[in-house]
């Protein structure tokens, strides 16, 4: 089974930053957005130079239970491990678009806002999410950030309470029309001919993870690097041969891992023990 651990190694190993030209020709890709998706799948997968298109989709099959679409999150589920969530920005330090989805600290199998499909694809109940925040320019790769949910976004209670309040607010226009939605409302027949219906959708956005955490790092791009932070937790109860990769090629001054304490997305008067681990391509006095 794969976990961040490997897919970190996977693209140290692998470093192939003009992502655009590396998936044209072997995928259709139709823009950077796209081929980034496909680099992240590949360094969970362990695929990045795999050419066989008939051997990707069988390493494919054994490692993620589910491959979504991108209108339901997650982007990927690791059988029997965690969630990921690919999100692509042009701009350095601007907001992530989430859309109708609020942040999430893990990945629940009851939520509302999954496929049944992702439901069933195996057996779980909650899974832990990893973002994967991609800075892009047309044609390549600038910075990739790897952030646990759990350390980024409160518990899903304190979004949900907003949206319930904005719908019941709703639900309190008198004469109205309402109608089941996965939105924040729905009000059908606003007018006296009946014919206007009006979809009232929750816009989420949350800060870039390189400006929430730049108390631990500030990027500075001169060349690819990749930033991942990891709860203590989550990092030690990763299988003993991953942890062994990942420090070996700290020996090897490939890549640094630091030990960092994050603020408690629930209560900032809490930090949370952390591994910041930090690989920039060629330089490394930080």
């Amino acid at each position: 089974m794969t976990n961040i651990l490997e897919a970190i190694v996977n693209i140290v190993k692998n470093p192939v930053h003009q992502v655009k030209q590396h998936y044209t020709g072997r995928n259709r890709v139709n823009n950077v957005g796209e081929a980034l998706e496909l680099f992240i799948k590949d360094a969970f997968a362990d695929t990045i130079q795999l050419e066989s298109q008939v051997e990707k989709m069988e390493k494919y099959n054994q490692i993620f239970s589910w491959l979504g679409n991108q209108n339901h999150p997650p982007d990927m589920m690791i059988r029997q491990g965690d969630a990921i969530e690919v999100k692509k920005t042009q701009s350095a330090n601007s907001d992530l678009a989430l859309n109708s989805s609020y942040p999430k600290a893990t990945v629940q199998a009851n939520s509302s806002m999954i496929t049944q499909a992702c439901r069933i694809c195996e057996e779980w109940t909650e899974k832990d999410l990893i973002y994967c925040v991609g800075h892009t320019s047309d044609e390549s790769i600038n910075s990739l950030w790897m952030v646990y949910g759990n350390i980024y976004a409160a518990h899903h209670e304190t979004y949900q309470i907003i949206k319930e309040k904005i719908t019941t607010g709703i639900n309190e226009i008198p004469n109205v029309e309402l109608a089941e939605t996965n939105e924040l409302g729905r009000v059908n027949r606003v007018d006296p001919l009946g014919i206007t219906n009006v979809r009232i959708r929750g816009m989420w956005q949350i800060q870039n993870p390189r400006r929430v955490f730049s108390y631990l790092y500030k990027s500075s791009e001169s060349v690819f690097e990749l930033v991942a932070i990891i709860p203590l937790l989550k990092y030690n109860s990763f299988p003993l041969e991953s942890i062994s990769k990942i420090e070996y090629l700290q020996s090897e001054s490939q890549l640094l891992i630091n030990d960092v304490k994050v603020n408690d997305p629930n209560n900032p008067a809490n930090l949370i023990p952390a591994k910041l681990i930090l690989y920039r391509e060629g330089l490394f006095d930080v």
